[in-house]
């Protein structure tokens, strides 16, 4: 998830001439080289439709200036559209720079190209990403079955465990995406309720534990086999408890700690804190690690759908970080909650702090 940030352009100035001011300005220009003129034939005795025709042409000299540096860039833009409108994210506007209102959209129409192009992008990783996540279960759990009915293994409580294990992969999978989904649509609604939050809490890490070691014995998993790092509780006060919907609260918990734990050192620590919040039965959660964390500039975008980064094992070989949907999700469980969550400032490694409110506010 820690992947490099694309650079975003930064806020434009005040537009200093607008485009009216421009007008304005040619309309001026216009009557005082209309006027000058017709000074000068007083002065000079010369012909008045000498100086009508003179002054026709300066203004359409001066008007043909202004009004190409207004079309041209209408032009360009015009042409880059259409290229959007066929699938060409590629194509830029010039002019971006220019201090008026052609050059605000300019950059409004490269912001467009810009984001449009990293979706066709993340759309492009997300089929090739499932597409290889589903091969490796599929692959492993055929194997197995065809070895049963070939009669090389026979269908015993250890085969049948490795077939349950690729078959459990392939639900987290697909479990993800129907998340996806739901995100998208925004359909599903809160089930809030008062809990107490160290055993819930230690029942989500000791589920991670769990999962962890069953990962590592499954072949040719993409996801991490980290069991070297350790998972520590912090709740304070013990009898601390919260309101909020446990199901969802339990994504939040659980993408986080996964997330933390791929980007741990080796035999690394990362500690679950739990405070109790402003409000009542309101809460506060932090997901602390001691990986390399993450620079400022970055931190806006590691809640984007999508975003994958490359995750470091500990023996030093980079691995695939999952289909990039894990932290995108936890964003959208706590929003639901009308929550905050975000990264906040920590002297080693990552911290990501969530703040739920005691009485959660559905949204969509």
């Amino acid at each position: 998830m820690r992947r490099p940030a694309r650079q975003r352009r930064p806020g434009r100035r005040a537009v200093s001439i607008t485009i009216k001011t421009k007008l304005g300005m040619l309309v001026v220009v216009s009557v005082f080289i209309t006027t000058g003129l017709v000074l000068v034939a007083l002065r000079t005795s010369t012909e008045l439709r000498f100086i009508t025709v003179f002054s026709v042409i300066a203004t359409l000299l001066i008007t043909q200036f202004v009004a190409h540096g207004l079309t041209a860039p209408l032009d360009e833009m015009n042409t880059v559209a259409k290229g959007i409108s066929h699938g060409d994210f590629t194509r830029r506007v010039r002019g971006a720079d220019r201090r008026d209102e052609l050059g605000d959209l300019a950059s409004t129409i490269n912001r467009m190209a810009d984001d449009l192009e990293a979706v066709d992008r993340h759309r492009k990783e997300l089929v090739a990403n499932v597409s290889h996540e589903l091969r490796t279960p599929i692959a492993a759990l055929r194997a197995v079955l065809e070895n049963v009915v070939d009669g090389v293994s026979a269908a015993d409580p250890e085969t049948m465990r490795t077939a349950l294990k690729q078959t459990e992969r392939l639900g987290r999978l697909v479990e993800t995406l129907l998340d996806l989904s739901r995100l998208d649509n925004g359909v599903l609604p809160l089930r809030a309720s008062r809990f107490e939050v160290w055993p819930y809490l230690s029942g989500v890490l000791k589920e991670a534990n769990l999962t962890v070691a069953r990962r590592g014995l499954a072949s040719g998993s993409g996801h991490h086999t980290r069991t070297d790092v350790h998972l520590h509780l912090d709740v304070w006060p013990p009898e601390l408890t919260a309101h909020a919907d446990a199901e969802r609260l339990h994504q939040v918990v659980a993408n986080l700690i996964d997330n933390a734990v791929k980007h741990s050192p080796p035999h690394g620590r990362v500690t679950v804190r739990a405070r109790r919040g402003a409000q009542p039965e309101s809460l506060e959660l932090e997901v602390v690690d001691e990986g390399p964390g993450i620079p400022e500039q970055e931190r806006h975008r590691v809640f984007e759908r999508f975003n994958r980064g490359k995750v470091t094992s500990p023996h030093g070989k980079g691995s695939d970080g999952g289909t990039g949907l894990g932290l995108a999700i936890a964003r959208w469980a706590v929003d639901l909650h009308g929550g905050r969550i975000g990264v906040a400032e920590s002297a080693r490694g990552c911290r990501i702090l969530v703040t739920l409110p005691g009485i959660p506010q559905a949204r969509g």
